[in-house]
């Protein structure tokens, strides 16, 4: 069993209660826009996994340490991790395609700063967009995610307001 801490689009904000909340996650997935590779250093000292990919706003340190795309499996469970992907019903240019042929059970994004968490009945699938962790952008609402592997289950997801 995996606990999963998630967000996306801090744009090199860094808040203290991103530790607090992933205190005791095993992994914590960036979905982009980083903005600082600061924020991977010190999402490092939170949890023991991090991942993170590049989003259409990062250059220099994060483009080179983080790609834009990154497909793995944890407990048993294949995730793809990505900056811009779209979701069910407005995938990007691709994805829909990529989604099935790799067998991807899960779909992690970021970029609309808009929170969504859905399931593609047609491609057997969880997609989440933890919205946008930072302050830059039209957002009203910051928020972060928890959520649970344990096998092939996905359970416990839990979305955070950092009002």
């Amino acid at each position: 069993m995996k606990k999963i801490g998630i967000l996306s689009d801090t744009h090199g904000k860094w808040d203290d209660r991103y530790a607090t909340h992933f205190a005791g996650c095993d992994e914590i997935w960036h979905a982009g826009d980083i903005g600082d590779y600061a924020i991977i250093e010190q999402l490092s000292d939170v949890a023991p996994v991090v991942r993170a990919v590049s989003g259409n706003i990062d250059h220099g340190m994060v483009r080179r340490k983080c790609s834009e795309l990154e497909i793995f499996t944890v407990e048993d469970v294949k995730v793809l991790l990505t900056h811009i992907g779209g979701y069910p019903g407005r995938w990007s240019p691709g994805m829909k395609k990529l989604l099935k042929e790799e067998g991807i059970k899960l779909m992690v994004d970021g970029h609309s700063h808009i929170l969504k968490i859905l399931y593609d009945r047609e491609l057997q699938l969880l997609h989440i967009n933890p919205g946008a962790a930072g302050n830059q952008g039209w957002q009203k609402e910051r928020t972060l995610v928890r959520l649970t592997i344990d096998g092939p289950d996905m359970k416990d997801c839990e979305v955070i307001s950092l009002a």
